[in-house]
């Protein structure tokens, strides 16, 4: 799956995103969110390489239970996943360079 431009209209529950087989990265932040815009060409240049990894973009937000039961406080918050287990946490990426390391990280042909 290629990388979202869309926040998900729906929020997924945390027990499919524990059951969801392969590499996902999870992208909490908002529309609004200033660090979220600025983060945004990081995120897609560093996914040009791995269309493999599945993204989820969730608006995060008060009463948001997703984001809620992984701590998350700052936005962006990117969350790297191998077969539902947490490999890398990224909070507020300023490069492409971390990105693209945690991608790597989760990717099928590591």
């Amino acid at each position: 799956m290629a990388l979202s431009n869309n926040f998900l209209d729906t929020e997924p529950a945390r027990a499919e995103i524990d059951a969801q087989p392969g590499p996902l990265m999870l992208e909490f932040g908002t529309p609004w969110c200033g660090n979220c815009l600025a983060a945004r060409p990081f995120i897609a240049q560093a996914f040009s390489q791995y269309p493999e990894v599945t993204h989820l973009k969730v608006e995060d937000g008060r009463r948001r239970p997703l984001g809620r039961s992984y701590g998350v406080k700052r936005w962006p918050t990117l969350i790297f996943l191998k077969d539902g287990q947490e490999i890398v946490r990224l909070v507020r990426p300023r490069s492409v360079e971390p990105i693209a390391e945690a991608l790597q990280k989760i990717s099928p042909a590591v």
